[in-house]
């Protein structure tokens, strides 16, 4: 286990920001191209004229007026279009997790509090959050709602929802890992839950070691060492740095695990790992690596965003990257249309304040 240790007040906020925009950064980044193959997308950066890696927003998408998450249209997540972060579920569940805080025991929270809270606020639901969701409106405990039915529940439903987790709880990886098992349970089960506690226990690691490597190590300490995360885990780290490229980290994942559908959490989780390897203190590189590797990339983009952010915050993330969404957070879900970024970091802030692990300069 990771010696516990503080983090100044000014550094915290500092991080928390680059955590949290680089993660709706690498979300808007790959919404538009969310189930495209690699081919796909180097195909289509040519067609564009555009350099891959990319180095900032889609500028457009073959399907510009097609709906997405009640809001929004494809074209909503396109260089120019937007003036806010686009509702997206990976951004909607970061508020979540905020709001099961606050409306629950703040970061002691149960399981009925994330219950509660689903039902109020999701208004859509894919796979395993579908079914949960569902399962909750027809009665079943919330304790059983991710065993009816569900054959999505080692998917990576719950590991998108984790990062505000870590975001209240720097520096305290056991207590982020806690409460991302509460919430996972909801939906998952195995390693869709050992993947929640695992990237929640690496963004508190990455507050207090500023790097990105050792904090993917030391998450580690916080899953089961016999479960296939934890074992897909090592073999990314092995292999972080001899990746070579996007394209090399995919054929490695693959290769790795034939057949693994690509929104499954194993697959995922490595090639997230691999974005933080070739990224390296470039959060722009990071996110841009994660998107280009396909698979999930909305999601690893997000989930690689908010571990590079905690670990080298906003002198690392070009602004050009966090400048249009101003301050305002869209969001599909029951309540606010929008939310102030920075009204939500501060609502983060106080959360974390409980944990006694920051300190007050």
């Amino acid at each position: 286990m990771c010696k516990m240790q503080t983090i100044t007040l000014t550094e915290y906020r500092d991080k928390l920001k680059a955590a949290m925009l680089a993660r709706f950064a690498g979300c808007t980044l790959g919404a538009p191209v969310e189930g495209w193959s690699l081919q796909q997308m180097e195909d289509y950066a040519k067609q564009l004229g555009l350099a891959y890696p990319l180095t900032d927003y889609w500028p457009a998408v073959p399907n510009p007026d097609d709906p997405r998450y009640i809001y929004e249209k494809f074209s909503s997540y396109c260089k120019g279009n937007f003036s806010y972060v686009p509702c997206d579920d990976d951004v909607g569940y970061t508020l979540l997790s905020l709001f099961i805080a606050e409306e629950g025991n703040g970061r002691d929270f149960t399981l009925n509090d994330v219950a509660k809270a689903w039902v109020k606020y999701i208004t859509l639901a894919w796979t395993a959050e579908d079914i949960a969701l569902k399962n909750l409106k027809n009665g079943v405990p919330p304790e059983k709602a991710a065993e009816i039915d569900n054959p999505y529940d080692e998917w990576i439903g719950a590991d998108i929802r984790c990062d505000g987790y870590g975001y209240m709880a720097p520096c305290e990886p056991e207590k982020a890992a806690e409460m991302a098992k509460t919430d996972a349970w909801i939906s998952h089960r195995r390693n869709g839950v050992y993947g929640s506690m695992y990237f929640a226990a690496v963004i508190a690691l990455s507050f207090q070691l500023s790097d990105a490597k050792k904090a993917l190590t030391a998450g580690l300490d916080y899953i089961p060492s016999d479960c296939e995360l934890a074992d897909a885990i090592r073999w990314a780290l092995e292999n972080y740095d001899a990746v070579r490229d996007y394209r090399h980290a995919a054929e490695l994942v693959d290769e790795r695990f034939p057949g693994m559908h690509a929104v499954h959490t194993i697959n995922n989780a490595c090639l997230t790992v691999f974005a933080l390897a070739l990224g390296g203190k470039d959060i722009g590189k990071v996110i841009s690596n994660a998107v280009a590797m396909a698979h999930d990339c909305d999601c690893t983009a997000a989930t690689a965003g908010s571990i590079a952010g905690a670990c080298y915050g906003m002198k690392c993330l070009d602004s050009h990257w966090y400048e249009p969404f101003g301050d305002k957070i869209g969001s599909y879900f029951n309540g606010e249309r929008y939310y102030s970024i920075n009204d939500i970091l501060d609502r983060y802030e106080k959360q974390a304040l409980k944990g006694g692990r920051i300190v007050i300069e």
